[in-house]
């Protein structure tokens, strides 16, 4: 298993390559130049980037409305995009999944949601990342990284279930993650905080 200053190293290096994308991008500044309140979330906002190249934005506009995520994706010009219309569901929002090259060429993947400013989860990943940041240790860090780190890159994992095993439960390993995960399968949003 890599010792902590590997992993540490390597999660900071994949977050200013996130950064550097972002810039190279302007995504914020493009969202926000349309009057979008962005908020990035997830493993970026953690400190707990690994191998899963992924940046996560949660933005909030005045209305539900596709036409301002679209131009935005034609001016980006992403190697591959999704988008899903969940206005009508209980999350209320857009997703816009982009998938972006790097000036190295390695594909990033870039999840915009998009919601209305009285969205039920209007500040909650923020606050969520922000708590997840705040219990953080080195050891509890290692943990998380060690477990991203081994796990398979198609048997993707949402972050959220190895942060709440380690900083919940107390594993520490990628074996014991394994097993906890088996009782602790995934369906819709994971509403937990530490």
């Amino acid at each position: 298993m890599p010792d902590h200053e590997d992993l540490f190293e390597r999660a900071d290096r994949a977050a200013e390559a996130a950064h550097a994308l972002l810039r190279a991008t302007r995504l914020r500044e493009r969202w926000e130049e349309r009057g979008a309140e962005v908020h990035l979330v997830g493993s970026l906002a953690t400190g707990l980037l690994l191998n899963h190249l992924d940046i996560d934005l949660h933005l909030y506009t005045p209305t539900l409305d596709s036409t301002d995520g679209f131009a935005i994706a034609a001016e980006l010009a992403p190697h591959r995009l999704e988008f899903r219309d969940l206005s009508d569901t209980p999350e209320r929002c857009l997703e816009w999944h982009l998938w972006i090259r790097d000036a190295t060429g390695r594909e990033w993947q870039v999840d915009v949601i998009q919601m209305p400013p009285d969205s039920p989860y209007k500040g909650y990943f923020e606050h969520r990342a922000e708590r997840i940041r705040a219990v953080l240790t080195p050891e509890s860090r290692r943990a998380i990284l060690a477990i991203k780190d081994a796990a398979l890159p198609d048997a993707h994992v949402p972050g959220i279930l190895i942060y709440m095993a380690v900083l919940r439960d107390g594993i520490r390993t990628p074996t014991d993650f394994r097993s906890w995960l088996r009782g602790h399968p995934l369906d819709g949003i994971l509403e937990w905080c530490p």
